[in-house]
Formats: C-alpha cells, structure tokens, sequence
C-alpha cells in the first residue's frame, strides 16, 4: 500500500486537536483508495477499525474477505463490479471452513470468530456478479449493513447471512440469483431452533427474477418492510421447521409482490414454485400487514397471494394475523390458508375477492 492510496478524511489531525482536545494516531479514521488494477483486498486487510475502503469504478476480478470491525468497503455506485478471479485456486480437500472466500465460490465474504461476532461492517455501493455461489455472504456478524450493492446473476444467492443479529439491507438490488434474492438464516448447515436477529431489517430492496426474492429462514424477531419484489417464482418466504423454538415473531409489512409467476422445479424438500406472493410455512406470531400483493397465479401447492402451508416435515403455522392487505388477481386464491382452524391464524380486514377456503376476505 503506497502513500498515493491512502487518502485522509477532511479533518486533519491539527485541526481535530484544536476542536477536540489532542487525539490520539488511532482515532484518525483513513479512506484507503483502490484503483483499477489495484487490490481490494490488500486495501481491506491494511484497513482499522473506522476506516473506509473506497473503490473506484471499474471491474475488480477478486473475491474480498473482510474479518476487521468498523470497517466500510464501498464502491462508487453501480459501475464498481467485482467479478470472479479467472483462475482460482482450489484444494478439494480442505475443509469448506478453511477454504478462502474465493475458492468457496463467493465474492465478498464478512466472517467473525467462532465465539465472537465481527461487528459494525459496512458493504455499500457497489456490483456483485457471476460468482458461482454467493455474491455477499456474512458470518456471525452483529450490526452489518449491506445497501445499495447491486448482487446479480450469482448461483445461489445473491446477499445471504447466518449467525448474524441486527443487520440492516436496505436498497440493494438482488437480480437473477439462481436460488434467493436474499436469504438470512440462524444456520446453513444446521438443524436447529429458530434465533433471536435482535430486530434485523431488510427494507426499499428490489428482488427481482430470482427463485425467491427474499427467505427468512429458522429466525425471530426480524422486519421485512417496502421491499419491491417481482419476476421471482415465489416473492416472500417465511420459513420454519419442527426445531424449537418455532421461526416467527416477525413482520412482513407494506411490500409491493406482484407477478412472480417464474417456473422454478421442485426440490428434495420444497414442491415446484410458482405464483407465490408471500408464504408463511411452519411460522408462529408473524405479521403480515400493509401490502400490496398481485398478479401472482400458478398451479403450486404454495400458489395464491398470501399462503399459510403447513410445512413438508410437518410443521404447522400457528397465531399468525395477515391484516389490511391489499390482493387482487391472485391464483388459486387471493388468501389461501391450509390450516386447520385450531392454530388461531387471523385474516381480518383485507382487501380481496377470493380465498381458500371461502370468507377469508
């Protein structure tokens, strides 16, 4: 890293001292300037906590791995991209936790400690794509914030966290993501109750032309609010298991879901997807409230504007309210509840014209 690189914030350390009292070296936050040809990730592992990782326009063909707290890696908007390295390195048997971010098939990679959370990380501004697996994956983190990357065309998904409490996802873009738009989980790999995310948001997202445009998967305590999600085979999943607790206490409010009629096959745990406006499966205490839910019409078992399924492995959804939304269009139904009437699931108050089973609307 040359001097050429490292471009200091506009209050030099006089002036902060006149202001402030004498600081010390390590409270001068820098901005760390990469450049075209350059590495982002020599950048990233020079950076302290408060710096910023500026990147400037133009395709960067690395994958960034971030493990310092209080760092930002920002681009300069859209036409930062980050794209895989030609030819990556992989050792087939080394074990999937000791493979670098690269060679696990992901673009930019925010990890912490096994029993510490990596905290306060910033990933803005910037374009995410081609990437085999994951474009933004995240690791035991507490307080992240992903907003305005653009993650698309990645194999799997294109903004994706486990083990994480309070981030926040706010105006991405998450195109053509060969599994979920964003997908956020207590766990990938394993079985268990759902987790606290101490009030993570994902909010003003377009999620569009993906297998689903957002999943939530074995958590609490998380809002999903004014997202636009369309072009999808299935728009919003709520998803719980037979683990306990349950995956719930969370609010689905005031999105757009319109048309996401897309064809995406069945897998080993999951019927075939299409026209699925928002889904609460194996889910309990969930909100569904304030959106606008059309067009979405298929032949699933998952079709329909709002759907309460019970779960393929069992699980029943339980004291869910879906109220004051607005659904038309919809197919097989605008409101579908596959419930038996004993787990205490409301519909009041919203605005559509036909339900399985009838009077829902």
């Amino acid at each position: 890293m040359t001097k050429r690189h490292i471009t200091y914030l506009a209050c030099s350390a006089a002036l902060c001292g006149s202001l402030l009292g004498a600081a010390p070296a390590s409270a001068v936050h820098r901005t760390l300037m990469v450049h075209p040809g350059e590495s982002i990730q020599k950048a990233v592992n020079a950076a302290q906590p408060g710096d910023t990782v500026l990147v400037a326009a133009g395709t960067y063909r690395e994958s960034v791995k971030v493990t310092t707290p209080g760092i930002t890696l920002r681009g300069m908007g859209a036409g930062t991209v980050l794209k895989p390295a030609k030819k990556v390195k992989n050792s087939g048997k080394k074990a999937a936790a000791q493979k670098s971010c690269a060679e696990m098939g992901n673009g930019i990679c925010v990890v912490g400690a096994k029993n510490k959370r990596l905290e306060d990380v910033t990933i803005a501004r910037m374009t995410v794509t081609g990437f085999s697996r994951i474009g933004v994956m995240s690791v035991g983190t507490a307080n992240l914030h992903v907003h305005g990357v653009a993650a698309v065309k990645n194999g799997q998904w294109g903004l994706a966290e486990e083990r994480s409490v309070h981030s926040t996802y706010r105006n991405n873009v998450a195109r053509e993501n060969g599994d979920a738009g964003l997908f956020l989980a207590n766990s990938v790999t394993t079985e268990k109750g759902a987790t606290d995310t101490d009030g993570t948001v994902i909010e003003h997202n377009l999620l569009e032309k993906n297998r689903i445009g957002v999943t939530v998967r074995r958590l609490r305590n998380l809002t999903v609010s004014d997202n636009s999600v369309t072009g999808n085979c299935a728009g919003v999943f709520v998803v719980g298991d037979e683990n306990k607790p349950k995956a719930g206490r969370i609010t689905v409010a005031d999105n757009q879901v319109v048309k996401n009629n897309k064809y995406c096959k069945k897998t080993a745990r999951l019927a075939f997807l299409q026209g699925s406006g928002i889904v609460l499966t194996g889910t309990e205490d969930t909100l569904v409230t304030g959106n606008t839910v059309t067009g979405n019409s298929g032949k699933s078992p998952l079709s329909g504007g709002v759907v309460l399924f019970k779960s393929f492995v069992g699980a029943s959804s339980d004291k869910n309210q879906v109220t004051r939304n607005k659904l038309s269009g919809n197919a097989p139904a605008d409101l579908v509840n596959q419930e038996a009437t004993k787990h205490g699931n409301s519909f009041k108050q919203n605005t559509c014209k036909k339900s399985k089973p009838a009077g829902l609307c």
